[in-house]
């Protein structure tokens, strides 16, 4: 079964993003648990949590199919020891967010190098970031969200996905989220050969590593290496791609998640997404 939603607003409280997910079909969701263009937030309150999971329940939503993501901000995989140790702060507070808020997942972009350090040292920074942070917390999966690979930007390339898993301590709480949009203008070719894309993801990273899906149409070309979501079927990626992932059953039971750029269109897209099982 497919469990498909957006990444929906939770303006005024994360209690409003069950229900805003509710009012677009969706059976899965994503959120930002505080402003994810601001370093600190206040905590959350004993009312938002027990609101939000209240909501949660009353539309059948469950914690395995909430996809929340952290602060733009943050990078883990930062060259230098104070941008470093602000980001591993941040994201120890989502992490412990998600606690609260009774989730299972927290979505993330590993991190850049800054033109300052080799990738492989980012990447080292990136894992080491996250064993210190699932040391601290319990319950959670830090799940890595592959890149486009746009400016300095890591997690591009699978190989790199696997790299940051492989020096992960707890495998048990570490996993992968695949962005559509990304892994076509990372250069991945699933137009021309859909198998073997998902093929080198399964030979490379692992199938078993697969938490979510960011399900993305592209404004720009393959291996452009530029992030431009656009709407589902309305971009360079086409229809026809997601009419077969849809009926793929490897992408069955977990949540996969709009970032399409026309909000109102999101109720329409699901239905579109559903019709293709």
């Amino acid at each position: 079964m497919k469990y498909i939603g957006a990444h929906v607003s939770a303006s005024g409280g994360v209690e409003s993003a069950p229900v805003n997910a509710y009012e677009i079909g969706a059976n899965a969701f994503a959120l930002f648990t505080k402003n994810q263009r601001q370093w600190v937030a206040k905590p959350l309150t004993e009312e938002s949590i027990r609101l939000f999971k209240e909501n949660c329940e009353k539309y059948g939503l469950l914690a395995d199919y909430i996809l929340p993501h952290d602060s733009y901000l943050i990078n883990l995989g930062h060259p230098e020891e104070e941008g470093l140790t602000k980001s591993r702060a941040a994201f120890l507070d989502e992490m412990q967010r998600c606690e609260q808020l009774g989730l299972k997942l927290l979505n993330f972009h590993p991190g850049s190098h800054l033109n300052k350090i080799s990738i492989e040292e980012c990447l080292d920074k990136v894992a080491e970031s996250i064993n210190i942070v699932l040391g601290k917390t319990t319950g959670v999966t830090a799940v890595i969200e592959n890149t486009a690979g746009q400016g300095s930007n890591v997690g591009n390339e699978f190989w790199q996905l696997k790299y940051i898993i492989d020096r992960v301590e707890d495998q048990s709480r570490v996993g992968v989220c695949i962005d559509t949009c990304h892994t076509f203008t990372s250069g991945y070719d699933f137009l021309s050969d859909y198998e073997q894309v998902f093929r080198e993801f399964d030979e490379q990273v692992g199938f078993n590593y697969l938490r979510g899906i960011h399900l993305n149409d592209s404004k720009k070309a393959l291996a452009s290496h530029v992030d431009r979501h656009d709407s589902i079927g309305k971009g360079l990626i086409g229809i026809d791609f997601f009419k077969i992932m849809m009926k793929d059953s490897r992408f069955d039971n977990m949540p996969i998640i709009l970032e399409t750029p026309d909000e109102s269109l999101w109720k329409e897209e699901i239905e579109l997404l559903r019709s293709f099982e």
